[in-house]
């Protein structure tokens, strides 16, 4: 009877946790973690780049919520004023407590410099404790031959040189603290092959070589790092400057709120990466981070389909282009 009984338990758990992985919207460790600690947050002062709009300007809000003081950053200064604006009443520090600071990422170190100044001297000189990389560049799904030069430059300017950079100028401040967070908002795509978005790909691969890397060598030294992985989101981003794709297509996507709420689950609990996803996107990731053979032929499989359903608004993640089926 015993036997029985322990064999039920253990199907009950495998049964659940099948269904928790098949239904979820994140990895395992993720989801296990629940709900946001509000301490990691509260009073703390955090920096959001990209936070203009999308998944940035809905972590401003989130976060101020959570007591948090925040600086918001991006190119658009008149949207930055809106973003305040938004969100000045639901902190309970006010529109005191969130502070602009326009910065252009692929402006250079001088100018990123100056605003790192900035940033450490506002609120009373209070530093950062938080520093979310979110702002990225990314342009409509196109061959890799496709990508002009521009473009290239662009992407890599944004994604990879203008994060490293603002870190590498942020850092001593935190390290002469002796505490901080990076909190870098990478992809799916840096993950798992993205045909169709070949340079957006590489960009974010080489984002979280860098951030975990870094994080291996100042762990010691009170620095965190957690990379967030996200795949499709949904967002009023434009197509060109979208963190997860095209809009108009029909993809099931993780909402902006429900994207910030599970990065700032990972942020709080310490995570070291996370991903945010439907299937089937979880799925092809964790193929191609534990059976790679089988991932990248997937990736083989469906590339060239995958670049053909883009240009004409389908699903470009439909399992549908593994099986030759008509596009959706």
């Amino acid at each position: 009877m015993m036997t029985i009984i322990f064999y039920s338990v253990i199907f009950a758990l495998i049964a659940t946790l099948s269904h928790k992985f098949l239904t979820g919207d994140g990895d395992f460790t993720l989801l296990l973690k629940g709900k946001v600690k509000r301490e990691s947050f509260q009073d703390k002062v955090v920096w959001i780049t990209g936070a203009s709009r999308g998944i940035g300007e809905v972590l401003a809000k989130q976060l101020a919520t959570l007591g948090a003081k925040i600086i918001i950053s991006a190119r658009n200064e008149a949207e930055l004023e809106r973003v305040k604006k938004h969100i000045s009443a639901l902190g309970k520090h006010g529109p005191e407590g969130v502070e602009i600071l326009p910065l252009d990422l692929s402006s250079g170190e001088d100018a990123i410099g100056d605003a790192v100044e900035k940033a450490v001297s506002l609120f009373g000189g209070a530093g950062v404790d938080y520093m979310i990389h979110n702002a990225a560049f990314e342009r409509p799904k196109s061959t890799a031959l496709d990508v002009p030069e521009a473009s290239l430059k662009a992407t890599l300017d944004v994604n990879v040189m203008g994060p490293i950079s603002l870190t590498r100028l942020l850092l001593p401040h935190m390290l002469k603290r002796g505490r901080g967070h990076f909190v870098v908002m990478s992809s799916a795509a840096g993950k798992a092959p993205a045909p169709g978005q070949a340079v957006y790909s590489a960009s974010k691969f080489a984002l979280n070589g860098y951030f975990h890397s870094l994080r291996s060598e100042l762990y010691q030294k009170g620095i965190m790092v957690t990379v967030v992985c996200p795949g499709p989101i949904e967002t009023s981003n434009a197509p060109d400057t979208s963190t997860s794709g095209q809009r108009g297509v029909r993809e099931k996507r993780v909402s902006s709120e429900r994207c910030a709420e599970l990065t700032l689950v990972a942020a709080s609990h310490g995570l070291k990466e996370a991903w945010i996803s439907f299937q089937p996107v979880l799925a092809v990731m964790y193929l191609v981070q534990y059976m790679p053979s089988v991932g990248f032929w997937l990736m083989d499989k469906i590339g060239a389909k995958r670049v053909e359903t883009a240009a004409q608004k389908g699903n470009t993640y439909s399992m549908n282009l593994l099986f030759g089926r008509k596009k959706e």
